[in-house]
Formats: structure tokens, C-alpha cells, sequence
């Protein structure tokens, strides 16, 4: 019954924070980048700058960081728009190839067509980055949402020190998961953010090597899409890809496919697992399926913030009540379960039947 309650329960929060996802989600990227920018606060403060002028730059440098990304991305979708109608004949004659080919295996030709005009549509990248910056409310309200929460919030944070000190007699399990919160989302993206720009860099320098068009909006799109774990490397890898194709043929199609699946490799699967440590805890399974669950509650802002949110699902839930504990192991701390794993083999190892020498022989002693 208490299962069916929670369950319950969930369905009806994910539901409500639907509903009201439009105000919701830019709220969300407003904490997380407050949260990120609270060590230029921190630093500040320790060097002995007022308070208040200590708030203002920490509040300054999200808005400098939101800037450089909208200024970026109005240059690369400019740079799009006025590239397009170069390709517009190859991609409807393209379309047509993918048409015939899915009326041979029994599918709908209009289905080909479709979706590479999709892909070639200015107004889909242009709905696709507003979504991602405003969602129903559009470009013009998530401004408004975003950049007064980035006022409020580090005003505000300059109380959370003494508001968790406060709390931590009656609640010290609740502020200690509160305080980890913090320091792993801090940094899960500053790490994701730093090794995104390099990824994005390094696509966007091949993709002009290899002649493709718009090769700065690639390289944003591959930065955004690296704060989206497992799916985000396929979303960027499309649009190249196509494109590719239209400039080069079947080999550029493969180079592409080659350098981004070794750029996505070393960085994601070998650099950032060791830069970020244990701060995201993780299982593959539960992330990928936060960045699923969270694009359908929030849209395209939630599957960004996916690993995020899900920490501070797990911190609330999980962190906060000792009896939780023991789920950790579940969704992917395995500190734990390595170490027994550890004793385990070490114990399987002093059991072993040894082997002495005696005059040339050997004997097996237990």
C-alpha cells in the first residue's frame, strides 16, 4: 500500500510540475547556474570585497555567460539561414532517394521527405533553442524569469550558510545531503561545461575541415547536447551528418561519424568520469532514463537538466533519511559494493590451495 501511495504520489507531482513547466523550468536553470556561479561569492568574500559587491559579480557573471551563449547563437543561426537555399535542391532530391528507399521496405515515402525537411528548416533549430530557452513562455518571458531570478537568488543565497547552520541541530542529515547537493551540481556542470566547449570545439574544427556548412551551429548544438547523457551525442550527430552528405558523399558521412564517436569517447567516457569522480553516483540505466523522464516533465530545459534535478530528487529522498541509505547501492553508488566486491576476491584469493617445493617436487598444501 505504501508503494501504490508513493507511486501515487509521484504521478501527481510529475503532472503538476508539467502543468506549470513554462515558469518551472527557467526557475530551475536559474538555481543551478546560481549555484554554479556561488564560488566567484565565495572567493570574493575570502579576499575581503563587501558582500554586496561580492553578490553583485557573482550575479554578473551568469548574466555574462547567458549573453556570450544568446550572442554565439544568434551569429551560427544567422550563419544557417543564409546557408540553406544553397542546399535546398540537393536536400529535396535527397529526400526523395530516402522516400523511394522507405517505399521499398513497405513505409510511407512521405516520411523521408518530411523528416529531412525538418532537419533542413531554419524554423526548427529556431523553435528547437527557444524551446530550450523559454519553452511556451518564449525567448522574451524566460528572459524576464531568468534574469530576475538571477537577482533574487544570490541575494538570497547569502543567507543559506546561516539558514542550514540553523537547521542542522534538529535536521543535520537533511543539510549534509543539501550541502553534497550543491557541491556535486556544482561540479557535474562546471566539469560538463568546461569538457563541452572542448568537445564542441573539436567538433566544430573538424566539421570545417571537412567543408560543412554551418559548422559553428554544430559545435553549439554539440555543446548544448553534452549536458544530455547517452542521447545528446546522437541528437548532435545528425544534422552533420546530412549535410555531410550533401558536400562530400558517403566518406564525409564516415569521418564524421568517426571523429565524433572518438571526440564523444574520450571525453565523455574516459575524462569526465574521472574529473567528476563520485559527485554523480549514478547508474547508466537510472540517467538515461532521468533525461527521458525529465524531457517529458520539463521539455527540453529538463532533459539539459536532467542529472541535476535527479540529484536533488535523490538528496530530498534519499540523502536526507539514514533508513534510505542502503538504496544508494541501487542507483549507482557502488563506493560501497567495490570495496566488498574488493574483500571478496581477497578472501577467494588467500583460499587458494598453495604449492610448496620438496627436493624437486611439488606438493599442494592447504
Amino acid at each position: 500500500m505504501r508503494v501504490l501511495i508513493a507511486l501515487a504520489g509521484a504521478v501527481v507531482v510529475s503532472f503538476g510540475m508539467h502543468a506549470i513547466g513554462s515558469i518551472l523550468s527557467p526557475a530551475l536553470l536559474a538555481l543551478v547556474l546560481t549555484i554554479c556561479a556561488q564560488p566567484v561569492r565565495g572567493w570574493l568574500t575570502g579576499h575581503g570585497t563587501p558582500a554586496a559587491v561580492s553578490t553583485l559579480a557573482a550575479g554578473l557573471t551568469t548574466f555574462a555567460l547567458l549573453a556570450a551563449f544568446v550572442g554565439l547563437l544568434i551569429v551560427a543561426l544567422a550563419q544557417f539561414v543564409a546557408m540553406v537555399p544553397l542546399y535546398e535542391a540537393e536536400i529535396q532530391q535527397l529526400g526523395q532517394q530516402v522516400g523511394a528507399l522507405l517505399q521499398n521496405v513497405g513505409l510511407e515515402p512521405e516520411d523521408g521527405g518530411r523528416a529531412l525537411t525538418a532537419v533542413a528548416d531554419p524554423s526548427q533549430y529556431l523553435n528547437f533553442f527557444t524551446g530550450l530557452l523559454g519553452g511556451a513562455f518564449g525567448l522574451v518571458a524566460l528572459g524576464v524569469v531568468v534574469l530576475t531570478m538571477l537577482i533574487l537568488m544570490p541575494a538570497d543565497a547569502v543567507f543559506a550558510p546561516t539558514l542550514l547552520s540553523q537547521l542542522e541541530p534538529a535536521k543535520p542529515d537533511f543539510v549534509h545531503a543539501m550541502s553534497t547537493f550543491v557541491h556535486s551540481v556544482r561540479r557535474y556542470m562546471v566539469v560538463t561545461t568546461a569538457l563541452g566547449l572542448l568537445q564542441g570545439a573539436l567538433n566544430g574544427v573538424a566539421l570545417w575541415l571537412l567543408g560543412i556548412p554551418a559548422a559553428l551551429l554544430w559545435a553549439i548544438l554539440a555543446f548544448l547536447c553534452s549536458f544530455i547523457p547517452n542521447v545528446g551525442y546522437f541528437l548532435a550527430l545528425v544534422p552533420p551528418l546530412v549535410f555531410g552528405y550533401l558536400t562530400g558523399g558517403w566518406g564525409t558521412v564516415v569521418a564524421i561519424i568517426v571523429i565524433y564517436a572518438v571526440i564523444n569517447a574520450v571525453v565523455q567516457s574516459i575524462i569526465q568520469p574521472r574529473v567528476v569522480g563520485n559527485a554523480v553516483a549514478l547508474s547508466q540505466t537510472l540517467t538515461f532514463f532521468s533525461v527521458l523522464f525529465w524531457a517529458v516533465v520539463l521539455g527540453p530545459i529538463g532533459a539539459i537538466l536532467a542529472v541535476p534535478l535527479t540529484l536533488l530528487v535523490r538528496a530530498v529522498l534519499i540523502d536526507a533519511d539514514p533508513r534510505a541509505h542502503i538504496w544508494r547501492a541501487a542507483i549507482g553508488d557502488l563506493t560501497d559494493t567495490k570495496r566488498l566486491l574488493q574483500q571478496e576476491a581477497a578472501a577467494r584469493k588467500a583460499a587458494r590451495p598453495r604449492r610448496k617445493t620438496y627436493n624437486g617436487g611439488e606438493r599442494e598444501q592447504s
